[in-house]
């Protein structure tokens, strides 16, 4: 009987794979984490520090550094630093020479709501706590804060963020009551009757087009109120 020796030297090379394989898969196991290496995506401000996030690890999950590898649970480090009310999303991996990296998406507030309770609405329309490491400049919301109010002041900040000009112009919303919503700008002194939120594209196409022509006509100044609560027209009130 002739004997493969190419079928036999195919099996042992597959062994030999399969054991150096093991070996190193144990010994990485067994390699402990080199650091923990926090980065922010984005440009924006810190919310939260990696002090901060160093400490939250610290309290709830214990320390990372030399830690054997296979004493991590990384789902577990992401939901205790998804615990701070920071944080919109995180990720987190070991690199191959042995350091732990977290990479944090933080919540981003548009709005920032000035009453008996003081906090942001973010991009979401979440609320958001405001934070001891950043004051955010987003427009401020005063008046009557209600579950219902809140969510109509969401709407109109996504309107106004997805405007250039609205956006570096509109400074506060006030709410006198659901459906009667004023708005404050930055370099005028009237205040914009917006009424609902019912029909904004019409509302401040009407507003432009008045600014626009008041702009020219160096009349902004004379105004005290400008509406737009009625139906394809502005109105407004003189000082």
């Amino acid at each position: 009987m002739r004997v493969n020796w190419d079928y036999i030297k195919l099996a042992f090379l597959s062994v030999a794979i399969v054991v150096l394989y093991g070996f190193a898969d144990q010994r990485s196991k067994r390699k402990a984490v080199d650091g923990l290496s926090i980065k922010f995506v984005g440009k924006d401000n810190l919310y939260i520090t990696e002090d901060a996030v160093n400490k939250l690890l610290i309290q709830n999950y214990g320390p990372v550094k030399n830690r054997h590898k296979e004493q991590l649970v990384l789902n577990t480090i992401e939901e205790v630093i998804l615990s701070n009310d920071m944080v919109k999303n995180a990720q987190v991996y070991l690199t191959v020479n042995g350091e732990l990296i977290s990479k944090i998406v933080q919540r981003k507030p548009i709005g920032r709501v000035e009453g008996v309770s003081k906090f942001y609405l973010d991009d979401l329309g979440e609320r958001m706590p405001l934070s001891k490491n950043h004051s955010a400049r987003v427009p401020i919301i005063t008046g009557k804060i209600t579950g219902k109010t809140l969510e109509d002041a969401y709407v109109i900040l996504n309107y106004i963020n997805a405007d250039d000009f609205l956006r570096k112009n509109v400074i506060g919303i006030h709410i006198e009551e659901e459906g009667k919503y004023q708005l404050k700008f930055r370099m005028e002194n009237f205040v914009v009757n917006l009424g609902g939120v019912d029909n904004l594209n019409e509302k401040f196409k009407n507003f432009m087009a008045f600014y626009a022509k008041a702009t020219k006509d160096k009349s902004l100044e004379n105004y005290a109120v400008v509406s737009l609560e009625f139906n394809n027209q502005v109105v407004c009130t003189k000082i």
